[in-house]
């Protein structure tokens, strides 16, 4: 066993130290894998940040409360005296006013083109209170100010700003019958709201001739007092609805879009892998090739086929590893953080959100890499080691 190691550990070194006079086929394999593993990399970055931007919104100890069978905010009606209810339920906390710190909520879409576009977007328009801010602390004002109770006055997310047109202060966005003016921007963390618009409730139903609520959000005593408040409101025959924990709802609408982007993700990276699989038997076949010589004088010496063959993986594998880690820098320098935003097929509206590269997802890239190297590895190898001695000295 320990003879077998030498002999591996002896080609091996001898086959790296070799691979700068073939400096431009040995990259070949490099480039190519780092381009599998830089768009596979970016495109998990691109389903991560969208999935960590909708878990990580709300907090374990606010619940939100939905008209019984409703799949998501767009769909549920409250009436008032139905959100009361769910308002007035055992194990609301109260707020600074000592009132249950609950809100009732609508949920409406608008058109908003994207910066430098034209083509208009579905943008949330939230219909909250100004009590919102004491209901989710970790949204602060940053510019302006918070709009004023009962008029048509806009506050916007800090990422919503950034990624639509005319939601500077001062200006005016269409939201409903007729233009409202935005007098701030907030920040929530990055969360899904900061996607949002927030406008008076009392002032959207108004303008848009509603009367009840879509959703009530809770601020609850703890987080252990949900199983009670759900409890309490789904045995209250005044209502029929249903409670989430704020974490629970979010988390479950990132599911269809980030199952999309990661099913293309590794089609994409299937497709070039393949590519870069045939560049890596080509690269490997002519280094065998070109080392035939020196290949059957060590097996003429006493060297085994065993250590040869592995040695030639071990070659392709660091090659293929080079070109996993060089991948994954490129696609952490270009697209970690980059802000975008898509359409968010189950609430249909844009969310913005960053590209998140986070370790795993290179620890992902390299490993692709290596299985795209062992099997561009491993025909060659075989060749390596069943070449004729005799036949390959004579070449020589």
């Amino acid at each position: 066993m320990a003879n077998a190691i030498q002999q591996i550990s002896a080609v091996t070194a001898m086959n790296l130290r070799s691979v700068p006079s073939r400096l431009g086929t040995s990259m070949v394999i490099v480039i190519g894998i780092a381009g599998v593993v830089g768009v596979l990399v970016a495109l998990l970055s691109m389903a991560r940040g969208f999935e960590l931007t909708l878990a990580t919104t709300g907090r374990p100890d606010r619940a939100i409360v939905m008209r019984g069978g409703s799949n998501d905010e767009l769909s549920s009606v409250l009436m008032r005296d139905q959100a009361q209810v769910v308002m007035d339920a055992p194990g609301v906390a109260k707020g600074s006013d000592g009132k249950p710190l609950a809100i009732g909520e609508l949920y409406m879409i608008t058109d908003i083109a994207k910066r430098g576009a034209t083509t208009p977007n579905n943008v949330v328009v939230r219909g909250t209170t100004a009590r919102v801010l004491e209901l989710r602390p970790e949204a602060k004002i940053v510019e302006g100010r918070m709009f004023t109770p009962g008029v048509r006055e806009v506050v916007v997310g800090r990422t919503a700003q950034k990624q639509f047109a005319g939601l500077n202060i001062g200006d005016k966005v269409d939201v409903r019958d007729g233009p409202w003016t935005v007098v701030g921007v907030f920040d929530s963390k990055g969360d899904v709201h900061e996607s949002e618009l927030w406008v008076d409730v009392d002032a959207l139903m108004t303008a848009s001739r509603r009367q009840a609520y879509n959703t009530v959000t809770a601020q609850l005593l703890s987080a252990d007092a949900f199983r009670a408040y759900k409890d309490a409101l789904t045995s209250d025959p005044r209502v029929t609805v249903q409670a989430q924990r704020e974490p629970d709802y979010y988390a479950s609408r990132s599911e269809s879009l980030n199952q999309l982007i990661t099913v293309l993700g590794y089609s994409v990276a299937v497709i070039m892998g393949i590519g870069a699989l045939f560049g890596a038997l080509n690269t490997m076949y002519a280094a065998v090739a070109t080392r035939s010589v020196e290949i059957a004088t060590l097996r003429a010496i006493g060297f085994g086929s065993g250590p040869v063959v592995v040695s030639v993986i071990l070659e392709a594998l660091a090659l293929a590893a080079a070109g996993g880690v060089l991948g994954g820098a490129i696609a952490y320098v270009f697209f970690n953080g980059y802000t975008v935003s898509a359409l968010n097929m189950q609430t249909f509206s844009q969310v913005a959100f960053q590209f998140r590269v986070t370790p795993d997802l290179l620890w992902k890239g390299v490993i692709w890499a290596c299985g795209i190297g062992l099997l561009g590895g491993l025909m060659p190898a075989v060749r390596a080691a069943r070449l004729p001695i005799v036949d390959a000295l004579r070449s020589a």
